[in-house]
């Protein structure tokens, strides 16, 4: 018998198209149950569209996309009710008030959430008498975020969760998110805050040109990108060539000025007391000592040759 849960979110040979352009070519991707995955692409990669493909906005030209085992087209009405949308502008009233809008909302599920509970943990209590369009521009997100899982969702798509958010409200919402994937909720995040992604996501996928160009958990996909480098001071002219022994095949030494040193490889604990160890042999007192880590930002990068940006 088969244990393997059922992904959330199946995609095999996606293809849109407006026109002559093609949004999305021939896109694979799987995004595993009770987990939170990060959705990264730059501007024009064809990610709105794989994840509105997901909520039943875009009909596809080729390929299948289920959602909990649903088409998100021709089972609609099945599926609205298990899964929950914040989008990033639109979709509400101008002209209703917040906590008008989230009961509303909650009037449409069978077990929503408390919703004056909710409304505390994501301060907005002093604005639910206000219209939607006298928000300010965080206050609309964190509607729209308390509007998207008031319902109990089974999979919540959050588009930019955090964007136009101070601090506070930034790191409330963080902690709202692991509670979802806590309780079992499937996260699809959308977001062009790299640090973001590396805190929350169990799993990203890279789109580029309308395709997967990576997946994995940022640590894996970290780790499989560029090298790590540590540095460190000490006296000058050390003899890089004796160091250069004791480490592993691949690893590379440079004295960059007088006294500063770097190693360049895989760098991981066992690397850094290789070359202490190798540092106190010979009377070497280091100091400064640094580990540049690869981060989530870098690998973006050397996929796609572009920034991520808002």
């Amino acid at each position: 018998m088969n244990s393997e849960p059922r992904p959330a979110v199946r995609i095999s040979g996606l293809v849109k198209r407006y026109g002559d352009k093609t949004a999305v070519d021939g896109l694979d991707l799987e995004i595993p149950a009770g987990a939170v995955t990060a959705v990264l692409g730059p501007n024009g990669a064809g990610k709105t569209t794989t994840i509105e493909t997901c909520e039943g906005y875009r009909r596809p030209d080729g390929g299948t996309v289920r959602v909990l085992g649903l088409d998100p087209v021709a089972d609609a009405a099945r599926l609205r009710p298990r899964i929950g949308v914040m989008l990033q502008s639109g979709g509400i009233y101008s002209g209703a008030r917040a906590d008008e809008m989230l009961r509303h909302m909650a009037r449409l599920h069978a077990h929503p959430l408390d919703v004056d509970a909710l409304i505390e943990r994501l301060g907005l209590g002093s604005c639910g008498r206000t219209s939607y369009r006298r928000l300010s521009g965080g206050q609309q997100q964190r509607l729209a975020l308390a509007m998207a899982v008031v319902g109990r969702p089974e999979l919540v798509f959050l588009d930019e969760p955090t964007a136009g958010l101070d601090p506070q409200a930034r790191r409330s919402t963080w902690d709202l998110v692991r509670e979802l994937r806590a309780d079992g909720v499937s996260v699809v995040l959308t977001t062009h805050f790299m640090d973001e992604a590396e805190e929350l996501a169990d799993e990203v996928a890279v789109i580029d040109a309308g395709r997967i160009v990576a997946q994995g958990s940022p640590e894996a996909l970290c780790r499989g990108g560029a090298e790590n480098t540590l540095r460190f001071t000490g006296r000058p002219g050390l003899d890089l060539g004796s160091l250069l022994k004791a480490l592993p095949d691949g690893t590379r030494a440079d004295e960059l000025s007088s006294g500063t040193y770097r190693i360049t490889g895989d760098v991981d604990p066992q690397l850094l007391a290789t070359v202490t160890s190798w540092c106190a042999q010979h009377g070497v007192m280091p100091s400064g000592i640094s580990v540049e880590r690869h981060t989530l930002e870098d690998v973006f990068l050397e996929l796609t040759g572009k920034e991520l940006r808002a």
